[in-house]
């Protein structure tokens, strides 16, 4: 990161600082003009922001992952949300000479065998994905909290991100569940089923699992594999 990016991202900081959401949103939109994009997941975060954006008319971009093993559920709020906001959300799909080259060699549940397999199968569906939604993009907004962080792990609300070379906003990180849930239930906005079940990161069905009253949020994905405290912060950095 350079001294001038540096600079404005600590000038950006200082100017939302002590604006609400939407109105922190729609600054960025005109800071970042054409160069801001929101990736949503259709979890109860990213549809309060989605519809943060829609029903304020906020110039954001927004995009999801379709990683080709996702649940029937995120399928049906992905139409309710196209029909509710009268849009119809990009998707970005994983490059499939990669991945039949990938399942043939590995075979289609390959990410249970080893750590190894599992970080290809997310490269090749979610990650090479995203460097192609955050082509010739400077912000990325997310739907981090800072309750999906395990204890003691913080983050800002605007930050770089050296990996992806793109700043990150994170609107909700100071929401709490009960605000979010209420805001959803509120404003009638569609949100997947899952979470009534448990669910809260919700990504691939079969790397994602409901958690038990108690459990970290970074339990909900990848639960074979054990984790470090970085790869459990990394585990949900990697839905957002």
């Amino acid at each position: 990161m350079t001294y001038a990016s540096e600079f404005k991202l600590n000038t950006i900081t200082h100017q939302i600082s002590g604006l609400n959401e939407t109105d922190a949103l729609a600054l960025l939109a005109h800071v970042f003009k054409g160069e801001i994009i929101f990736s949503t997941s259709f979890n109860l975060e990213d549809q309060v922001i989605t519809d943060m954006i829609h029903r304020n008319n906020i110039p954001v971009e927004i995009f999801t992952i379709d990683t080709g093993r996702l649940f029937e559920e995120i399928y049906h709020v992905w139409s309710r949300t196209n029909r509710k906001y009268n849009t119809a959300i990009k998707a970005y799909y994983p490059q499939f000479n990669n991945l039949q080259e990938f399942i043939e060699a590995n075979g289609p549940d390959a990410f249970y065998e080893s750590k190894q397999l599992r970080k290809e199968c997310c490269f090749i569906r979610k990650i090479e994905p995203l460097q192609r939604a955050l082509k010739g993009k400077s912000l990325l907004v997310t739907g981090l909290r800072l309750e999906h962080l395990p204890e003691g792990r913080s983050v800002e609300e605007l930050e770089w991100d050296a990996i992806n070379q793109v700043t990150k906003y994170h609107p909700l990180l100071y929401w709490t569940t009960e605000q979010v849930s209420s805001f959803i239930y509120d404003n009638n906005i569609p949100y997947n089923a899952l979470h009534n079940k448990g669910f809260v990161n919700i990504g691939c069905a079969p790397c994602t699992r409901g958690i038990k009253p108690g459990e970290p949020y970074s339990a909900a994905n990848w639960w074979w594999e054990q984790k470090s405290v970085t790869e459990k912060t990394n585990a949900v950095y990697a839905l957002y």
